[in-house]
């Protein structure tokens, strides 16, 4: 059996910002490539543990966004993939990381 498709809407609480649901929502883009995948978690030391134990947190969720910051190809991508502009992830990790 295929693995579910990633709904974000469905991991939004009462505390979630757009800022998190924007990022939760990059996360999901980059774990759709395994090798993009694989480059997040050589490139953060982050591991898939510590992925799924913090996605809501506001430093790993910073953190994923730096990544895709860090690579412009990445960043262009994933802000058409998911209807957002390259500066909404930008804003999305300054505030993560404020």
């Amino acid at each position: 059996m295929p693995p579910a498709e990633s709904n974000p809407a469905n991991l939004r609480g009462s505390s979630d910002s757009p800022m998190t649901i924007t990022a939760l929502t990059a996360l999901a883009w980059t774990l759709e490539d395994p090798a993009r995948a694989r480059r997040l978690l050589d490139l953060t030391g982050l591991t898939p543990e510590t992925l799924r134990a913090g996605a809501g947190d506001p430093h790993i969720l910073g953190a994923v966004l730096d990544f895709l910051a860090g690579h412009e190809p990445d960043l262009i991508a994933c802000a058409a993939a998911i209807g957002v502009g390259p500066a909404d992830l930008i804003r999305a990790r300054d505030e993560l990381q404020a």
